[in-house]
Order: structure tokens, then sequence, then C-alpha cells
């Protein structure tokens, strides 16, 4: 959950327990602690209000118990609540929802090569798998561990194993090397053809020359 979500999830959460209870304060004992902190960090944006000592005195009596905590919304909270209800719900990232797709992180280097091999379609005799383009257009980018965030299916991860085989024939191998320590997803002639044939296409060739 994106961090807009989660501060409109407390946010109703706020309103809902607010109304429920009559005097519009959400109390203590409604709320965990780590749901009181994002209420404190709401707080610091001039989305929710806490209690002053004043006012929670009012509240313990009418409690009948000492509430040493409350939250509502301000005014902007409630625009914030209501505008962000009324906006149409955002499409999940390409394949982040399917059951059918593994989530990988590519470094720098891998993603650059990817779309190397993502940029050369028209030209391959194998060409990349289908979504595969636009799972790399539609990449994310997590900054604090410098890692392409990608949804792939597993024909499109195979693809990616062979665009990394084609930067190790013309390169560095250690993208190729890494994709397989961490996935175990190979693809090469000598893997899609068998040893056997592969020999037989470099004798062929040889032979022409």
């Amino acid at each position: 959950m994106r961090s807009w979500e989660r501060a409109l999830s407390v946010l109703e959460a706020l309103w809902e327990r607010g109304q429920a209870a009559g005097h519009g304060w959400t109390l203590d004992t409604e709320l965990l602690p780590s749901h009181q902190q994002q209420v404190n960090a709401l707080e610091n944006q001039g989305l929710v209000e806490l209690a002053c000592r004043d006012d929670r005195a009012e509240l313990s009596a009418l409690e009948g118990r000492p509430v040493r905590w409350a939250a509502r919304l301000t005014r902007y909270g409630h625009d914030t609540l209501a505008y962000g209800q009324s906006r149409p719900r955002a499409e999940p990232p390409p394949g982040e929802a399917a059951p059918d797709r593994q989530l990988v992180e590519l470094i720098p280097s891998q993603m650059a090569a990817l779309r190397v091999f993502v940029g050369l379609a028209g030209r391959l005799r194998v060409p990349p798998a289908d979504g595969l383009a636009e799972q790399v257009r539609t990449a994310s980018c997590d900054h604090g561990i410098k890692r392409w965030r990608l949804y792939l299916t597993s024909e499109q991860m195979e693809s990616v194993a062979y665009g990394l085989w084609l930067h190790r024939m013309t390169g560095s191998a250690a993208e190729a090397n890494r994709f397989v320590r961490e996935y175990g997803v190979v693809r090469s002639p000598a893997r899609d053809l068998g040893e056997g044939d592969v020999a037989g296409l470099g004798w062929a060739g040889r032979g022409r020359g």
C-alpha cells in the first residue's frame, strides 16, 4: 500500500470511529500504538488534531476513565478524505496483482542491458517475450537499494535471461551470472537446442567459412 493510501485509510478510520462515538474523537483504546504513531505523523501535516489537556479532561468525564490520547480530523483532513474517496482507484502496475508473476529486482547495469534488448525487438530473430517491453517501460526504481522492480511471467523471465545472455556474449558476464544466482533462470542456445545441435551448428558455420 502506498503512503497516500495508508494516510487515507487512517483518516477514514478516525472519521468512522469519531462519528460512531458521537463526539467526533477517536480514543486511545480504539487504535493500536502503531496506528497512533501514524496519526501523530498526520498531525504534522495539519490533517489531524490531537486532543489537548482540556479536551482529554472532558472526554475522561464522558468516558468515566482517564483518556490519555484522542484524535480527530481537522477541516483539511476532512477535505483530504473527501477528495481521496472521490478519486477513481488507480490500477496497479501491469502484472503486479497477477498470481502468475514474480517480483524481479534488477541492478542498474542489468536494466540497461535489458533496455538494449527490448529496443532491438524489430531486428531480433528471437524477440523479447510479449509484454516485456511494457514491463521495462513502467518499471519503478527503489532508489534506496538501487534496484529496478518488474513483475514478470515465467516466459518474460526467460526472455530477460536471453537478453542478458546476449549481453554476456558481447561484453560483461556479471549481469547474466547475477540473474542466474538470484532467480535460477538460464536461457541460451545450448539450453534451447541441446548440446549436440549447437555443436552441429558451429561445425556447419565453420564449414561455410
